[in-house]
């Protein structure tokens, strides 16, 4: 295992001092830091710049007088059934009002046709919440009109709310919280499919680089073909992993010290002021603290340690796996031009795992979650996305037994490709000669 260690080495701190990997290691978190703060100062920015907008209100059918209730951001003015709509729409102009809700004569059996004039476009919060504010308003007379007191129909109304339990021998009854799981598991997968794509084509050009250079003509002489593939793949690996870690210590440091210059600490500090008023008034109310305590029960249903554990492992052999097919590709091939075709064909059971994702969501004990979580080409994808949902530990294992297994045979098999095609040049194999490169 001495050439492995050597080979791994080199590939490694090969990598790791190079330009890009320094510059894409340090931009990374930057731009990741700045996807997080970014919306949270554009919230601050547009509240601060936005002033009460003032919306003249010329109601003709009478209904609506005094009952569309003003908000923080919204005053509404009534004015007399005698105003002109074009005057009005003259004082928008003017910069009097900021717009104008015109209420046609109606009758209750009729659908109302609003309309709101300004010269600047209308936020969607505005319609909506004029919208609500009439319908509401027609609801409520249409039952006094019908004779039922709205009262009555409002105290009625329920809201309906169903826990699942989630029953099980060892650990007994737990309630289970589907949007949060499945929310979990897909955003784990996403990463997963999205780092092993980017980890892997490292490995697929590193392949065909030496290939191009002719640098590995030297190497295969003196190293098995094994140890060449599993030093250049774990050694391509652990850069991976590296950068990964790396982007989430800086991303996290980042974010941290610039939100406090740029948002200020009455945002970020939890005894800030804004934080603490919120929590103060959340709290205050029987409904505030429900919605705290439903928050605390679902953060602690979810068995973080379980997912994070099997997060590293699918992360690290779904990598590996589909590092071993891509480093044969690259030797069968002379640039990235001729790979593309192999990739594709190669990417197509994690793509499946993914478009079948909404399938294992709403159920994760299906077969199909079942098998797709066992197949090793798309278990990195299948198992983490059922994982949050609770998945049966046997499972956990065969399916890993299995990936790692298929790693070491692909791996084995790719060394033999690897070997042969590596010195071919100029010529695209077809599936006969790749099947006596395996067998020589």
């Amino acid at each position: 295992m001495n050439n492995f260690s050597i080979i791994l080495k080199r590939e490694y701190l090969t990598r790791v001092k190079k330009r890009s990997f320094l510059i894409l290691t340090f931009l990374g978190p930057l731009f990741f830091a700045a996807l997080m703060i970014a919306p949270s100062l554009l919230m601050i920015k547009s509240e601060q710049m936005e002033s009460k907008k003032s919306i003249a209100v010329l109601d003709e059918s009478g209904m609506f007088e005094g009952r569309i209730e003003n908000t923080d951001a919204n005053t509404f003015i009534y004015q007399s059934e005698n105003e002109n709509i074009d005057s009005l729409k003259n004082f928008v102009f003017e910069g009097i009002y900021d717009a104008v809700l015109y209420i046609p004569a109606t009758e209750l059996n009729i659908p109302v046709n609003a309309k709101l004039y300004s010269n600047k476009q209308i936020p969607m919060t505005l319609t909506s919440h004029i919208e609500r504010e009439m319908k509401q308003v027609v609801e409520h007379q249409k039952l006094i009109a019908s004779g039922i007191d709205p009262a009555v129909v409002k105290a009625t109304q329920t809201n309906i709310n169903v826990a699942t339990i989630r029953m099980d021998e060892e650990s007994g009854e737990k309630t289970s919280y589907a949007e949060l799981e499945y929310i979990i598991g897909l955003v784990l997968a996403i990463i997963i499919y999205f780092a092993v794509f980017l980890f892997s084509n490292q490995v697929l050009r590193g392949v065909i680089e030496e290939k191009t250079n002719r640098i590995i003509e030297v190497i295969i002489s003196s190293v098995k073909p094994f140890e060449l593939m599993m030093g250049k793949i774990v050694g391509i690996a652990l850069v991976g992993l590296t950068q990964f870690l790396l982007w989430i210590v800086l991303t996290v440091a980042i974010y941290f010290v610039a939100s406090g210059f740029i948002l200020g600490p009455e945002i970020m500090s939890p005894s800030g002021t804004v934080m603490t008023e919120q929590i103060s008034q959340m709290t205050e109310t029987t409904q505030g603290q429900d919605i705290m305590l439903e928050a605390v029960n679902m953060v602690q249903s979810i068995n973080f340690g379980a997912i994070l554990w099997s997060f590293l492992f699918y992360f690290v052999f779904g990598y590996l796996l589909y590092a071993a097919m891509f480093a044969a590709i690259g030797g069968m091939v002379d640039n990235e031009t001729d790979s593309n075709q192999f990739s594709t064909i190669v990417s197509l059971p994690l793509i499946v795992a993914i478009v079948c994702s909404t399938a294992m969501v709403n159920n994760p004990d299906s077969s199909l979650g079942i098998w797709l979580s066992m197949i090793p080409f798309t278990s990195p994808i299948s198992m983490m996305i059922r994982i949050p949902f609770g998945v049966p530990y046997w499972q956990v294992v065969v399916s890993l037994v299995i990936l790692i297994l298929t790693f070491i045979l692909i791996t084995w098999l790719a060394g033999k490709i690897y070997r042969t095609g590596i010195l071919m040049y100029g010529k695209k194999p077809n599936l006969k000669e790749i099947w006596k490169w395996i067998k020589y």
